[in-house]
């Protein structure tokens, strides 16, 4: 039989790879995708189990069984429900086995030859994770055929959690994204759904659940412009061109972004990140960039006494390694720094700075992820501050936001 798919649907349900998500804005059908594929590989392998997952039990009841009855009985398929066991035994093709995901350690004791996850990305990561590794060891039933075996994820992304770091920050061979927005499925919406979204979300919300987008959902984003496409760069060192490197001192942690320019407009092309200290940075930077002119624009607070050898300070150090180094006296304000990043994400349309993702992906998670605490400063605690502080550094010292200072004096008639 035929059934009606949207383009990001067909896509998922016949993607080869082994493991696809769907990653999609709400009423985007990524559900019934999920569904049809299941029973796509389920009649395709016959004498193989399908697992199907959901995060919690209720939703096996509300969601997964409901679904599935419906697509069996469009299909024209006889079955059975084990509502106890969490099972649906399909006449002459096997058994769909429902499990859940709230607490990992009960996916045990079956076998399965596909599987498919549905929102996945609602767990916190840290479960979502440890699911995810009990999930494809339960994929261990061989296939008549020798083909793999397969799961797939069908989620509304929330934010920068386990599917962004799994399937888009660090894909390993075999994970494919499928990204559907809820206006691939609006001819089976109702009238006035996507407006009513629209009308209820702020815009880093409606970027998520309207067009299943990766984006920081923590109120408060620091960089809320900053878009790893838009700011996207894959330029490189020419010869012999001067190297502006903004660098972040914190022994154990230190932290230094290397930038070139092109017609004044900023471009990140290499970082180093997770370095012991000033003197190894700054070994690090002759050894990897000889030939070049380099300009350190570093944390003020390496004035005080704080390296190694406690009789240099950080500037003298990057001074006697013939590194040029423009620090003002004191550090700008946090919040003038920030602005002064912000103002070269995007402003007036234009976006001047631009990253290299494969060189700098740090300081794009940084820039991307990165959220205010509960004090109303750049959160600190989650190990993204020190990259992006050292691009701030001299983002900061190069282009400050001009602060218009007003003189009054008393006028005598």
């Amino acid at each position: 039989m035929q059934i009606p798919l949207t383009d990001p649907q067909y896509e998922f349900v016949t993607a080869e790879e082994q493991f696809p998500a769907m990653v999609a804005g709400f009423g985007s059908g990524k559900t019934h995708a999920a569904v049809v594929r299941a029973m796509t590989k389920k009649l395709q392998y016959p004498r193989q189990n399908v697992a199907y997952y959901l995060p919690t039990y209720d939703l096996v009841t509300t969601i997964g069984f409901p679904r599935f009855y419906d697509q069996l009985e469009e299909m024209g398929l006889k079955f059975s429900p084990n509502k106890n066991d969490k099972m649906i035994h399909v006449k002459d093709a096997g058994t769909i086995i429902f499990r859940t995901m709230d607490n990992p350690e009960r996916i045990i004791g079956y076998e399965v030859a596909d599987s498919l996850v549905d929102e996945l990305d609602t767990l916190p990561i840290d479960k979502a994770r440890d699911a995810w590794n009990k999930i494809i060891s339960r994929n261990r039933q061989k296939k008549p055929d020798g083909s793999l075996n397969t799961v797939g994820v069908a989620t509304t992304p929330e934010g920068f959690r386990f599917v962004y770091e799994r399937w888009q920050r660090n894909p390993a061979p075999g994970y494919r994204i499928i990204k559907a927005s809820t206006m691939s499925n609006v001819r089976n919406l109702p009238d006035g759904y996507i407006q009513s979204l629209r009308d209820s979300y702020p815009s880093n919300l409606l970027a998520a659940y309207l067009d299943g987008e990766f984006v920081n959902l923590v109120a408060g984003s620091v960089y809320p412009e900053f878009d790893r496409k838009l700011n996207e760069t894959y330029e490189q060192i020419r010869p012999g061109e001067a190297l502006h490197v903004g660098m972040d001192f914190n022994v154990g942690k230190m932290a230094a972004v290397v930038h070139v320019l092109r017609e004044d407009s900023p471009r990140a092309v290499i970082e180093y990140c997770g370095v012991l200290d000033t003197p190894t940075m700054s070994a690090l930077l002759k050894a990897r960039h000889p030939g070049h002119p380099i300009i350190v624009y570093p944390d003020a607070s390496g004035q005080s006494r704080k390296s190694n050898n406690a009789s240099e300070s950080d500037l003298s150090i990057l001074r006697a390694n013939s590194f040029s180094v423009r620090v003002n006296p004191t550090n700008p304000r946090v919040k003038d720094r920030v602005l002064s990043v912000n103002g070269v994400i995007h402003k007036a349309g234009a976006r001047r700075y631009l990253v290299n993702p494969d060189t700098c992906p740090q300081l794009v998670e940084g820039l991307e992820k990165q959220a205010y605490d509960k004090t109303g400063e750049p959160d600190k605690t989650s190990g993204l501050d020190h990259v992006v502080d050292a691009a701030g550094y001299f983002i900061a010292y190069r282009y400050p936001i001009v602060q218009r200072i007003a003189l009054v004096q008393p006028l005598r008639l």
